[in-house]
């Protein structure tokens, strides 16, 4: 493998790790998406920095049960929907412009329709399972 592409891949990978983290607090930034792809890449061109993020708690948190299990709990899509519709709402507060608002709004459907039909939901039982076989 060239080393060029390792390292550039590399280097992709770790701004989908960062973005990724970052969109813990900004609802706009999808982090199971950005985490699941900085993975991959890791696994692909470092197993070293697969495993490590792997073992991180961010990972463990808000990808491992969605990668095991193929769903989020409810708790956890109430929790997202709950800080991102809050920000949202803060930020329509603070930009009153039309056009913001219906941007907003626009999001603020999608995530509905995303975690509501979208993203199955599993047990918290499953959660633990999967923190159990990680372990």
């Amino acid at each position: 493998m060239n080393s060029v592409v390792r390292y550039i891949m590399l280097g992709f990978a770790w701004v989908c790790f960062a973005a990724g983290c970052i969109g813990v607090f900004v609802p706009v930034l999808p982090t199971t998406p950005l985490l699941l792809l900085a993975t991959f890449l890791f696994a692909r061109y470092s197993p070293r920095l697969h495993a490590w993020i792997r073992s991180t708690t961010i990972y463990q948190k808000y990808v491992a049960a969605f990668k095991e299990a193929g769903g989020i709990p409810v708790a956890t899509k109430v929790r997202i929907l709950a800080v991102s519709y809050m920000v949202m709402l803060i930020s329509a507060i603070a930009v009153q412009m039309v056009h913001v608002w219906v941007i907003l709004g626009c999001v603020a459907l999608f995530l509905l329709w995303l975690m509501v039909f979208r993203i199955p939901t599993i047990s918290q039982d499953q959660v633990e399972e999967v923190r159990e076989s990680a372990s």
